[in-house]
């Protein structure tokens, strides 16, 4: 009796050990896919794009606009001369300062991406102010270049998940980045070009800035050395998905269709 009794706990035990192991494999590929987690019906971290998965041998060069354009013009002019395009990420009262400087962007065809109106910490805006904060750059934009406007970076690189539900409604995309060149903090062309080189790979997001101290001398640099890794730069609408996707849990995008 007391031997069979054992046996039926132990049978009991190697069940439960069973079940958890299943439930911790289900939990690990629920947080890997966001339509995992919806569909396990969890708490969904709703991510915006950091880099994403490709075969090829791209990367996605960006610049955000906030204060300052006198090297805009020249940036312009270094990506015309390696034939690079670019993405750039402008906020409102830039747009309003540099009107030309928009159209000039557009016009040497690089992407123009939304960066809000006046660059505030969007965890600390209500669902309505986001929306606002969205759609006076979207609107200032396609108004001056007619360019319409899918992609945005929010400032400070602060999401949260009804910032990310309003980009769905504007059937938009959040982009942040996976190299970051950290040019504002003054360092020179040859640090800058040192923080991007070695950590670029296909599919990477670089984020630049457009008025930071050495980013003229960097320039050139970083484009030379992707060109000797093999690698070209395409604007953000050559590179990430704005359907048919997912993203996972390191912020990697997966195109959706196999």
């Amino acid at each position: 009796m007391f031997v069979v009794l054992k046996k039926k706990r132990v049978i009991i035990v190697i069940i439960l050990i069973a079940i958890i192991a299943c439930a911790g494999v289900l939990t690990w590929y629920g947080v890997k896919t966001t339509e995992a987690v919806n569909a396990a019906g969890g708490d969904t971290r709703k991510i915006p794009v950091y880099n994403v998965e490709t075969e090829e041998k791209i990367v996605a060069l960006s610049f955000d606009a906030a204060w300052g354009g006198d090297k805009t013009l020249k940036i312009l002019d270094i990506l015309d001369e390696y034939g690079v395009k670019a993405t750039f990420f402008l906020v409102g009262f830039w747009i309003d300062a540099y009107p030309e400087l928009v159209k000039e962007i557009s016009a040497r065809g690089h992407l123009i991406g939304n960066h809000s109106a006046n660059h505030p910490h969007f965890n600390k805006l209500t669902k309505a102010e986001m929306e606002k904060e969205i759609s006076e750059v979207t609107e200032k934009v396609k108004e001056l270049t007619g360019q319409t406007v899918t992609y945005f970076r929010a400032p400070f690189g602060e999401y949260n998940n009804t910032l990310m539900t309003v980009l769905e409604e504007k059937k938009m995309t959040g982009v942040q980045w996976d190299v970051d060149s950290l040019d504002w903090k003054g360092l020179s062309g040859g640090q800058i070009a040192d923080r991007i080189l070695p950590k670029v790979k296909n599919g990477s997001i670089v984020l630049c800035h457009n008025n930071s101290d050495h980013i003229l001398d960097a320039l050139p640099i970083v484009l030379l050395g992707l060109k000797n890794k093999g690698m070209e730069c395409v604007r953000m609408d050559e590179l990430v998905l704005t359907e048919n996707y997912y993203v996972d849990n390191n912020g990697t995008q997966h195109s959706a269709i196999t």
